[in-house]
């Protein structure tokens, strides 16, 4: 879910992969050295736009990232966050208006639940859906999606397209107009579209 309502985001992907713990392969003493903590280092690779995208398996106990991090991460220029879980410290972290699409909200670390970082930067399933980094998230309060970075170019293009003739379809569902022929845009309605689209150029940036 949005928890900032109103947010919209689009960028790449930064991903950061959660596993129950092991005893084995995760020590009680994980944050007596910083450098250990693997869901900093996801972080540190930080550009302008980014988007961070969390497998945390859907637990509702652990906060992946508290204030410090998130504001760390807002400082580096990250664009939002995507975690299918929850994250921390959340009162200290209002005032920057961070857009993120997470599960909850808890007052736990990581450390104190059933979960550790594993991997950053690999192939991750977010909410059942395989991310790979550099895949563009998009984000508004419907939701999140994820475009296969080879994919975007097409998609672009096709979304455009559709997105057009839905701003002329809207228009004339309002005036009463036959779904049937206004939605999805009825061949015989191509005609009076293209002639209402010269009247109405699409505005660019």
């Amino acid at each position: 879910m949005s928890w900032l309502k109103g947010k919209s985001i689009a960028g790449p992907a930064l991903t950061l992969l959660m596993m129950p713990k092991r005893e084995d392969l995760y020590g009680d003493g994980e944050y007596n050295d910083p450098e250990k903590q693997l869901h900093r280092h996801v972080l540190y690779h930080t550009q302008p736009g980014d988007v961070v995208v969390v497998d945390a398996r859907g637990d509702m106990t652990a906060g992946i990232f508290g204030e410090m991090m998130m504001t760390y991460f807002k400082g580096r220029g990250g664009a939002g966050m995507v975690i299918d879980g929850c994250i921390r410290d959340y009162p200290g972290q209002q005032d920057f208006d961070m857009p993120l699409w997470i599960r909850g909200l808890t007052p736990n670390f990581h450390t104190q639940t059933g979960l550790m970082p594993f991997d950053f930067n690999c192939p991750i399933a977010c909410g059942g859906v395989t991310v790979i980094p550099g895949d563009i998230i998009v984000a508004d309060d419907d939701g999140a999606v994820v475009v296969p970075a080879a994919l975007v170019d097409t998609v672009i293009e096709e979304a455009a397209a559709h997105h057009e003739w839905e701003e002329f379809s809207k228009i004339k569902l309002l005036e009463g107009g036959d779904l049937r022929r206004y939605y999805p845009l009825h061949a015989d309605a191509q005609g009076e579209y293209e002639a209402w689209r010269k009247l109405n150029p699409v505005k660019t940036k």
